[in-house]
């Protein structure tokens, strides 16, 4: 099998075979309605977020850190921004005894 290159992927012709669903218009867009207006009660139960803490310990705060830092936390996979809170609480816990 020389050359024999796995294919991937639907073409537009394998799509329109199988599809039996019409191209929307211009008319049905117009008559479309929202999402919590058609289905209220659904819109109601779905959860947006992970809401508020129970008992909210930390501060959602934007900060710029250097590349090199962010690659040091990172490579040790997940929970890196915990290990940069821990080490900054460390660092502060240093200074106020110091």
């Amino acid at each position: 099998m020389p050359n024999a290159r796995k294919k991937s992927g639907y073409t537009r012709r394998d799509l329109r075979a199988v599809s039996d669903t019409l191209e929307p218009t211009k008319a049905d867009f117009a008559k479309a309605r929202p999402f919590s207006e058609v289905f209220p009660d659904l819109r109601a139960s779905i959860r947006k977020g992970r809401g508020p803490n129970k008992a909210p310990t930390k501060k959602l705060v934007s900060l710029r850190l250097s590349q090199g830092v962010i690659a040091h936390f990172k490579s040790a996979g997940p929970g890196w921004q915990s290990r940069i809170d821990e080490t900054l609480r460390k660092a502060v816990k240093r200074k106020a005894s110091a």
